[in-house]
């Protein structure tokens, strides 16, 4: 099927170029020199690609960027400006093109681009099996999809934001699955997790000899993600050094190895996420307001658990049929009170806190039930963790945040200090280490509890168990959740 583009250019010259890039790619186009005759041009033919320059004689390549998408939906429109108008290449994105591309032209980009665009489908693609999903079928979880899959057709960078454990990376993987750039790779990266002194390097790869340890070339994740999908979790975490070379990257579409003279071109999406309120980093001078808003062009909030209590019941169901799946085990039911019980909880750390919880209760409910006391949501139920003498860890910052126990014990002891607590607890006064949520905190003291009752015991696990004070079955649990095998 031969395919068609609405090339919109007041210049000759450029008309000229498009055309020809354009024809080499099998590839018809028309061409309109002013936003009237390109209104007239959509009104009478189909197109499955258009290009229009910025300024336009008699209005702005804003304006058709705008009638396209409110007219004509489906087709991908792309936004031509002048070379470093950041600004105005953002605008366009805002307003709805799909991308833009500067001058002077870079043919090799436009092709790029172009190919891009003509993979989207005028339908939502059907994802194949074991594909990224989604579960919750409340009104919330349906505009979150219909964002997400409006999103994906698009090229600019994303801010993902929402809570800790709400599900941002799921919600940039559909967006990745769902777009144009499905074939290539998706890569998350945790920017909390690179070491300073290592961050270049691993955004942008280096050079053999660059530096000591430097034995072979090595690429970037910028390099890796080619074609795709560049996740940068936690974006937040980055060094303000560091941010100055990430704005670069992302303006010039360039990205210059360490140790190498030369810039290597990149091709990928930016998304990002990150738990902290990013324009309050910005205020606080701890984030770049130029990098803030490169990233930022659109913004997907996703929501917490507590603003979908009603799929709750859903996730939960899903949860334990995963557990059953990986630990080979008949899938347990759930009761009455249970589900009642997680229907009233708040959920602080949203749907990976649910995990957690359900997994707990899997490994230590009776009969294949899941009752409330075994969920662990309340001071009666929930396992008393030793805040007010914490054993000395030497990096608490090592643990998964994906691995979280939830426990609200420390909680309940600062309400009730005289309840569950160690002598002269409710006396003392506590504060989380910098940077450093609850739930790490709390999983770095489990962690330390855990391997020196190991040590202790000679890494005799039924002798462990007993002195921690829980089955073999829960140690075995802990230690799957903590990577501690």
């Amino acid at each position: 099927m031969t395919r068609t583009a609405l090339i919109v250019d007041d210049e000759p010259d450029i008309r000229e170029l498009l055309d020809i890039t354009l024809g080499r790619m099998k590839i018809d186009t028309s061409a309109a020199a002013d936003f009237a005759e390109a209104r007239r041009m959509l009104e009478g033919q189909r197109f499955d690609l258009c290009l229009t320059d910025m300024q336009l004689p008699d209005g702005n390549g804003l304006d058709l960027v705008r009638v396209i998408n409110d007219l004509y939906p489906e087709l991908p429109v792309a936004v031509i400006t002048a070379h470093g108008s950041v600004a105005t290449a953002t605008e366009a994105l805002k307003a709805g093109a799909f991308d833009f591309v500067q001058k002077p032209l870079d043919l090799e980009h436009l092709r790029t681009l172009i190919n891009s665009a003509l993979k989207l489908g005028s339908t939502e693609p059907e994802l194949p099996e074991g594909k990224t999903n989604l579960i919750g079928e409340s009104q919330v979880m349906q505009r979150h999809r219909a964002q997400i899959l409006k999103l994906a057709r698009s090229q600019a960078p994303i801010y993902i934001s929402g809570e800790s454990g709400s599900g941002k990376e799921i919600a940039a993987r559909l967006i990745h699955e769902q777009g144009p750039r499905r074939d290539g790779p998706f890569i998350p990266v945790n920017c909390g997790a690179i070491p300073t002194e290592l961050m270049e390097s691993e955004f942008f790869g280096h050079r053999k000899g660059s530096f000591t340890g430097a034995m072979a070339d090595k690429e970037g994740l910028f390099q890796a993600a080619k074609g795709g999908t560049l996740f940068l979790d936690e974006v937040a975490d980055l060094p303000l050094a560091m941010q100055v070379k990430l704005l670069r990257a992302i303006q010039e579409k360039a990205v210059r190895p360490v140790g190498s003279q030369q810039e290597v071109a990149i091709d990928v999406r930016i998304l990002s996420a990150t738990h902290k309120d990013l324009a309050r980093e910005v205020e606080a001078g701890r984030f770049r307001q130029d990098l803030f808003f490169r990233l930022n062009v659109i913004e997907l909030p996703v929501p917490s658990l507590r603003q979908r209590v009603d799929d709750i019941e859903l996730l939960a169901r899903e949860i334990l049929r995963r557990l059953a799946a990986d630990y080979q085990a008949p899938k347990p039911s759930l009761s009455a009170t249970a589900l009642e019980a997680l229907r009233q909880y708040p959920w602080p750390g949203n749907v990976r806190e649910l995990e957690n919880a359900l997994e707990r209760a899997f490994t230590l409910c009776e009969e294949n039930r899941i009752e409330a006391d075994d969920l662990g949501l309340d001071s009666t139920s929930a396992p008393a963790i030793p805040v007010a003498t914490p054993p000395t860890l030497a990096n608490p910052n090592e643990a998964s945040p994906s691995a979280i126990e939830p426990t609200r014990a420390s909680h309940d002891a600062e309400q009730n200090p005289g309840e569950n607590a160690a002598p002269n607890a409710s006396a003392e006064k506590h504060s989380l280490p910098p940077n450093q949520s609850l739930e790490e905190y709390l999983e770095g003291i489990e962690r330390a509890l855990i391997t020196e009752a190991l040590e202790a015991a000679r890494w005799n696990k039924t002798a462990a168990a007993k002195a921690l004070g829980i089955t073999f079955r829960a140690l075995r649990y802990r230690l799957k959740k903590l990577e501690l095998e």
